[in-house]
């Protein structure tokens, strides 16, 4: 085992055991909070601040949520900035890490707000059938997001533009021939103003469909490398991965929903609570929704695994260069530090995608 492979193994392994004590950390946060009474105090404290009960549950919210962001600080610091910096991997300095972060908040408010009112009126309009309004609600608004985000709210954390490499531009609007693929564009971004690691993606529904790749990708490999990079996103397109997530998404939306509405009503009179719409039982509803997708994740995670191995399959059946994948694969696992041979259990728990040990095995052995 070489030196490289230990430090990509020490960084996988870090990262991942520093976020799972995160999560440890929430968890335990929210049953202290609810089992104390910290909750009904703060409930009490909002209450003496405004007569309107959505001003209320919003001042709750963003209580919780400091306190919950400072207690994960040391964590968030030391995974996302002294650690990428440790690593070689940022190209931030702690003021753009920071400002990018507060961004981060700043859009997820602006986003998340309208979805937490929505959620709280049905909470109190509907009661027990609160979660069937807020589930068609959620699932109409990822429809939305997923259409704006390419266009509105990517641009605001990245610089887009038409990749200038006219040849290459041919050779991968190319690869979309044949298969119908109306997309409004092939995109560079400025991934390198954050990291050293390369990425692509298909992004988008509708008219804002398309696929963008990392300045980082686009200088670091062969243009027969970008090609079945790009073709592999042409895959997801073609096998309409995107579209059977949408279809997915409504299952585990409505399912979520319904479960943890279930069980919550389940636990209220366990700690003390007498009614569904007391905003100081509230976090008890978000750790159901957290354990919801934790026990859920390894499920999605594997179907994903399911749809990168077909992207795989199509990219090296459209372009018959094993070469390329291969080269491709090893330059994303040393550019991006990704452990290429990960525990089993930790792959089924965790990964999204193949190890990429398997996915060069699958290569080496694929016949078109």
């Amino acid at each position: 085992m070489n030196a490289n492979t230990v430090d990509k193994k020490k960084y996988n392994r870090i990262k991942l055991v520093l976020s799972l004590f995160s999560t440890a950390l929430v968890i335990a946060f929210i049953i202290v909070i609810v089992m104390t009474g910290f909750t009904s105090a703060i409930s009490r404290y909002v209450e003496s601040l405004s007569g309107n009960m959505y001003i209320r549950f919003v001042c709750f919210v963003v209580i919780i949520g400091f306190i919950e962001s400072v207690l994960t600080f040391p964590i968030s610091y030391y995974t996302g900035y002294r650690m990428e910096h440790q690593y070689g991997m940022s190209n931030q300095t702690f003021y753009q890490w920071m400002k990018e972060n507060l961004k981060g908040i700043g859009v997820g408010a602006v986003i998340g707000l309208p979805l937490l009112l929505v959620f709280y009126y049905s909470l109190n309009v509907f009661q027990d059938n609160w979660w069937l309004p807020v589930a068609a609600v959620f699932f109409l608004f990822s429809i939305l997001l997923a259409r704006i985000a390419p266009t509105v709210i990517f641009p605001l954390f990245y610089e887009f533009k038409p990749i200038e490499n006219e040849s290459l531009k041919n050779k991968l609007i190319q690869l979309c021939s044949g298969i119908n693929m109306n997309i409004s564009g092939i995109f560079e971004f400025n991934m390198s103003k954050t990291t050293k690691k390369a990425n692509a993606a298909f992004a988008g529904i509708g008219k804002s469909k398309r696929i963008i790749l990392a300045d980082t990708l686009l200088e670091n490999f062969s243009e027969e490398e970008i090609e079945i990079v790009f073709a592999h996103e042409v895959g997801h397109y073609y096998h309409k991965h995107i579209t059977k997530s949408i279809l997915l998404s409504i299952v585990s939306i409505f399912l979520g929903l319904f479960v943890t509405s279930y069980l919550y009503k389940l636990l209220l009179p366990i700690f003390g609570f007498t009614s569904i719409t007391d905003i100081a039982a509230l976090p008890l509803l978000g750790l159901l929704l957290m354990l919801f997708g934790f026990i859920t994740g390894p499920i999605n995670n594997a179907l994903s695994r399911v749809y990168e191995r077909q992207a795989d399959a199509y990219a090296l059946k459209k372009t018959r260069n094993k070469t390329a994948f291969i080269g491709a694969m090893q330059r994303l696992s040393l550019m991006n530090l990704a452990d290429e041979e990960p525990h089993p259990v930790v792959e089924f728990l965790f990964y999204s995608h193949p190890a990429i040990s398997k996915r060069v095995r699958a290569a080496e052995s694929f016949v078109a």
